[in-house]
């Protein structure tokens, strides 16, 4: 490796490290999943490997995949004490579902894991936090599971990083069932009787299911809620599980890389079922009131982009806010250095990473 080709891997491994200490006016972006060999070259021991174990249809996911997902931990949990999962949409604010504190009575036991992707190795990008409040919603209803949303309040900030940043919360103007590339991603079981959580977080696609057909005879026959959604697939094979509780579905927005959470996970008849998709709370409809119980600046529904974002990444990522009509992003607008240059610069950067890459494993 000759020293130009040192400098530029140290200048941008000091990017990846340096320029993340806060969260700016960013969510719904994703900043190391655009280069996996960079990323395995880099963080070796956290590569992907194919042959992690399975959620029900799904695969393990890269580090940094999620980077707003956040496991919620109790002591009394089995295993590694992965209970629910949750999103992470202030820096310290986490929207999950209320249905994960039926059995406990007492938060100060409750702790969060930040930016880890392997529970057993969370790695020295993961935060962890206590709970300082914890607000479920006034209409909740264990019976029926309807209303089953809830926010934890953290005992103080976190600090974002390529591995933690937060989490799109859409408001009514999104187009949500027009949205195509929809994930979910948790810890939880993967098979339907199984009494594991999973150690590595596990990611699948699904589709979103229109609701009337959700509620229809055959399926779940009147039991979904006007706040709901339904993601999955008629045939079921792919799905959340125990576990998976509180975590979010997530989705691409049709004219920007960034994403929405449009869903908490809430409940389902068994995992993986045909005709029995994935049930969710509809985060849209929840809009106005998560604003009132963590203040209005800490949803952004409408803000992906900071000037922290498009100085490192618009050589991967759009400048679009995350709307159902693309508009300008005045943030990229002031960028010291032209557009253009600054994607030539990285794509630069990239090749050459590939080339030292290349003659190191020849």
């Amino acid at each position: 490796m000759n020293w130009l080709s040192l400098l530029v891997l140290l200048t941008v491994a000091g990017l990846v490290h340096g320029t993340w200490d806060n969260c700016g006016g960013t969510c719904g972006l994703r900043a190391v999943v655009s280069d996996y060999g960079l990323m395995s070259y880099y963080y070796g021991n956290l590569a992907y490997d194919n042959s992690m174990t399975r959620i029900v249809g799904g695969t393990g996911a890269l580090p940094g995949a999620w980077p707003w997902i956040v496991s919620i931990q109790h002591p009394w949990a089995p295993d590694r004490g992965h209970w629910c999962g949750g999103s992470l949409i202030g820096t310290q604010w986490v929207l999950t579902a209320a249905h994960c504190f039926d059995k406990f009575d007492n938060i100060s036991m409750v702790y969060l894991v930040i930016g880890a992707t392997q529970l057993t190795q969370p790695g020295p990008g993961a935060q962890i936090r206590s709970v300082k409040q914890l607000v479920i919603h006034q209409y909740y209803n264990p019976a029926d599971m309807s209303y089953d949303i809830a926010l934890l309040e953290l005992d103080h900030p976190v600090q974002c990083s390529p591995y933690i940043q937060l989490a799109c919360v859409p408001d009514a103007t999104l187009r949500v069932s027009e949205l195509q590339n929809c994930w979910v991603a948790g810890w939880g079981s993967t098979a339907a009787r199984a009494q594991e959580s999973s150690d590595h977080l596990q990611e699948a696609k699904v589709q979103l299911i229109d609701v009337q057909l959700c509620n229809s005879s055959g399926w779940y026959a009147g039991e979904i809620h006007t706040h709901n959604l339904c993601a999955g697939y008629p045939q079921g094979l792919i799905d959340t599980c125990q576990g998976d509780s509180g975590g979010p579905l997530m989705c691409q927005d049709n004219h920007a890389d960034s994403w929405w959470v449009v869903g908490v996970t809430s409940w389902g008849k068994g995992c993986a079922r045909a005709k029995q998709p994935g049930v969710y709370i509809s985060t849209q409809d929840f809009n106005n009131w998560i604003q009132v119980h963590t203040g209005s600046n800490t949803v952004r529904s409408d803000s992906p982009t900071s000037q922290a974002w498009s100085h490192f990444l618009t050589a991967h990522q759009t400048t679009q806010k995350p709307s159902q009509k693309p508009t300008p992003s005045n943030e990229a607008s002031s960028c010291p250095f032209p557009l253009n240059k600054l994607v030539d610069f990285f794509t630069k950067v990239k090749q050459l990473l590939h080339e030292v890459l290349g003659q190191n494993t020849a």
